[in-house]
């Protein structure tokens, strides 16, 4: 409850603070859902072309799309820091974080909201709802499925980003590794070779944030559906020990800030 208490109360805050601006808000949620949209120009034009690609249809890939963006924007409305743990390590502001009562892992993603992710969020869910049969009847799993692919997506990027303990700044490193996890999790799954299929469910676990999810919604399997949610838990885990174990190894920057 208390980790709860806090989830809340930052994302209460963080969402007070971008109302404060509430143009400059609207046109940042504006501009990453145009963004998104001018991506699936290129399926339009392909699936014009193939009636269907390794046997994903425009509405199984519209789907895809639908998860992904609204995993990526649930994913960064929370835990808005999770692309920026490795900066944060490398300039010593993690003191901040080690100073309080919380717990430092959680207390660092969710004290920051990235704005333009309300666009992901909600360009993912336009999506799926206006260009999915029985959209209403499946929304429910539509947005647990969602979230188990945000959960992979900021346990990912805790893991990638926690390097910075042993390499220094590893910012660069992990902001690839995650454009790579988000690149392949646009495209089905089944597109690609075998020797990369496996790449993508395991190093880089693409498939476990838009095929695998975006597969269940056209036909439901309970154990697909236990083998994503064990997946989310099993990285969730991995990526909350390798950063325990990589505080062992910080050095404090010597830090000392006040804030409101």
């Amino acid at each position: 409850m208390k980790n709860l208490r806090l989830v809340l109360g930052y994302l209460r805050h963080n969402l007070m603070s971008a109302m404060a601006y509430r143009g400059a808000f609207l046109l940042q949620v504006l501009g990453m859902a145009l963004n998104d949209a001018m991506l699936l120009f290129f399926w339009w034009v392909l699936f014009n072309q193939l009636p269907n690609l390794r046997g994903w249809g425009l509405d199984q890939v519209l789907m895809l799309y639908g998860v992904v963006a609204f995993g990526f924007g649930v994913a960064n409305v929370i835990c808005g820091n999770s692309f920026q743990v490795a900066r944060v390590i490398a300039s010593g502001n993690l003191d901040y974080y080690l100073a309080l009562p919380a717990d430092p892992l959680l207390h660092l993603l969710v004290s920051r909201m990235s704005l333009s992710a309300w666009g992901d969020l909600l360009f993912g869910l336009g999506v799926y709802l206006l260009a999915v049969p029985r959209s209403l009847q499946l929304l429910p799993l539509f947005l647990f499925l969602s979230m188990v692919a945000g959960l992979v997506l900021v346990a990912f990027s805790v893991l990638v980003n926690s390097l910075a303990f042993w390499v220094g700044n590893a910012d660069n490193l992990a902001a690839q590794a995650i454009n790579a996890l988000i690149t392949f999790g646009l495209y089905p799954v089944d597109i690609f070779p075998g020797a990369v299929r496996i790449l993508l469910y395991t190093l880089i676990p693409a498939a476990f944030v838009g095929s695998v999810p975006a597969a269940l919604l056209t036909e439901f399997s309970w154990d697909q559906l236990l083998l994503q949610v064990a997946f989310a838990l099993a990285l969730l885990l991995l990526a909350r020990w390798v950063f325990m174990r990589g505080l062992r190894r910080y050095e404090s920057g010597n830090l000392v800030t006040v804030r409101g």
